[in-house]
């Protein structure tokens, strides 16, 4: 739904609800997707979110409830009575109710728990036991198991008794007594068989599955490369304890993919969106880097302080080249590290693959190098020299794009070699991005351009 026809809506629903019309307010909202009637409840006042909710029916209400903001979720669950409380838990997925408790203060969630059935309490302790950002985190337990003998007939007559509690029954997981993993069939193998057929005859016993302690970003990347729509997670001794459905993976992906973005430019990341966001929250997530930055570029002011009385000898035009430099060599060390980081994301790139990509990198950079070097000297030496009558001399050009040629060279190879080196270390490669790398390639910049406009002027 675009902006426009949300707040429009907004407003049609904030007169009938002053009108008493909770009639009409019903129909329209029931007749939202969930996702649509979430982002309607996010715009309304505190007072009217409660009324609008009670007006969706049950299977709507828990839908939209969980894709609403959690402060829209916590002011809800702060005023719902425990019939409402429970009626809404009933109807979520294990993997929703948890996302839902991780995120809760301590007072909501000893509300959830009390009211959620004994046999859910169980399930929720189990998952929140799991390590953080690990695929049990994010897993649901509510899943179809089947056994290898069983008919196709038999696995139908399960699949319609429990389908209604699971999130998904287009993939079926076959297990043994004691829940070992097995085999995989999906509803359609079921369809293209005989009913008295058994599974064992076609399942697929070549299971792709992931653990429980596993990384989340890991499954999701497993998930993505043989395009499945569910992963098996089992624990130790490959008993199968639950599956990650491809809803939870595009949301780990997204919030990856923000947090790398976040870190790139420099932000420390956070879970909230930026209007959830107070002013200190946003100060207190860009003061770190930019102190950072701002103590490590004095390292630049350093170089200039030293090279000053000597640079204004040779010719105080070579001054003016300087922004120039810094920001052609950041600029092409950034193109390589977000390329190399995004290689690493998606294991396209590995670290053994150092060398390949340092060879390929020092191939480009010179064909660019050489490309914005001789730019760079017929645009001094005609335009700002003969044109603008600026006093460039030829020795003068030859320096700056000797010295452009040399920044270019080695800011692609730091840009390319920075994320390396931070996957080799464990770290995120993300953090040694655009702005790390622009810092050290802006001081190497310098010395080098000082130490050939010394030797050639």
């Amino acid at each position: 739904m675009e902006y426009e026809q949300l707040h429009e809506l907004s407003q049609k629903v904030l007169e009938l609800l002053s009108a008493k019309n909770f009639r009409e307010i019903k129909r329209l909202i029931n007749d939202l997707q969930p996702q649509d009637s979430a982002l309607l409840l996010d715009e309304m006042n505190e007072k009217d979110i409660l009324p609008i909710f009670r007006l969706l029916s049950k299977e709507n209400a828990a839908e939209t409830f969980v894709e609403m903001s959690y402060d829209g979720q916590e002011l809800l669950l702060n005023s719902f009575t425990d019939a409402e409380l429970k009626d809404v838990l009933d109807e979520l997925f294990l993997d929703d109710t948890v996302d839902i408790i991780e995120e809760m203060p301590a007072n909501v969630v000893k509300r959830i728990i009390k009211q959620a059935d004994p046999e859910t309490r169980k399930q929720i302790n189990e998952i929140l036991k799991y390590p953080k950002d690990s695929a049990g985190t994010i897993m649901t337990v509510e899943y179809v198991s089947l056994r290898e003998h069983w008919t196709v007939k038999e696995c139908f007559d399960r699949i319609r008794k429990i389908a209604l509690d699971k999130e998904t029954i287009y993939n079926c997981y076959v297990t043994d007594d004691k829940r070992k993993l097995i085999g995989t069939v999906t509803v359609k193998d079921l369809l293209l068989h005989d009913y008295e057929t058994p599974i064992s005859e076609f399942m697929e016993r070549e299971v792709i599955s992931a653990e429980a302690n596993d990384d989340k970003e890991f499954v999701a990347q497993q998930i993505a490369k043989y395009d499945l729509s569910a992963m098996p997670i089992v624990d130790s001794e490959n008993r199968m304890v639950g599956i990650v459905t491809v809803d939870d993976v595009i949301d780990v992906m997204e919030q990856e993919t923000t947090e790398d973005m976040s870190i790139m430019a420099a932000v420390t990341p956070s879970t909230d969106t930026y209007m959830e966001q107070s002013v200190w929250q946003i100060w207190k997530n860009r003061i770190p880097w930019l102190l950072i930055l701002m103590i490590s570029a004095t390292f630049t002011g350093l170089i200039i302080n030293t090279f000053e009385g000597r640079l204004h000898e040779l010719s105080p035009l070579l001054f003016a080249c300087i922004p120039m430099l810094m920001d052609t060599g950041g600029n092409a060390g950034s193109q390589a590290s977000v390329t190399v980081i995004r290689g690493l994301a998606l294991e396209e790139i590995r670290p053994r693959d150092a060398l390949r990509v340092l060879w390929k990198e020092l191939r480009v950079s010179v064909l660019l190098a050489a490309c914005l070097s001789v730019v760079c000297f017929a645009k001094l030496y005609l335009l700002d020299g003969l044109a603008f009558g600026q006093p460039y001399t030829w020795l003068i050009c030859l320096a700056v794009s000797l010295a452009l040629f040399a920044t270019v060279v080695i800011a692609k190879i730091v840009g390319c070699m920075m994320p390396m080196l931070a996957k080799v270390c464990k770290l995120d490669p993300a953090v040694v991005a655009s702005p790390f790398i622009t810092t050290i390639v802006d001081a190497l910049s310098l010395i080098i351009f000082c130490f050939i406009s010394m030797a050639i002027l």
